[in-house]
């Protein structure tokens, strides 16, 4: 993982394991529109869930949830009403969790912080 474009994959390939072995389905990665894009859309239970992944190398910079800013929750809110209109299938709601993911030279950590926005 040399490059930010990688690390990203990295999170975003941990974070779609850490969903799947609770048992949600995952619905869209990468979706893309005029807006912007969504890293993840999971469903749980019969709940849509708009997944920001963050992953860094280390805290030097702040925690990896720390890069959700209110600017990035309002996009996200816009991605999310976004990917709604285009779909035909109806949800019992829609949240927006951030899975922060941390790689440290002893390893690796995983944070779900759910409903954040």
């Amino acid at each position: 993982m040399t490059t930010r474009a990688e690390l990203g994959r990295f999170g975003e390939e941990w974070a779609v394991r850490v969903l799947s072995d609770l048992g949600w389905g995952i619905l869209a990665r990468n979706w893309r529109c005029p807006h912007g894009e969504i890293d993840i859309v999971a469903l749980d239970g019969d709940e849509a869930v708009i997944v920001e992944v963050k992953t860094r190398r280390s805290g030097q910079f702040g925690a990896p949830a720390e890069a959700v800013t209110p600017a990035k929750l309002s996009r996200l809110r816009r991605l999310a009403a976004a990917w709604l209109a285009s779909q035909e299938r109806r949800f019992s709601g829609v949240r927006i969790d951030v899975m922060a993911v941390t790689i440290r030279a002893g390893g690796m950590s995983v944070e779900h912080l759910r409903g954040v926005g």
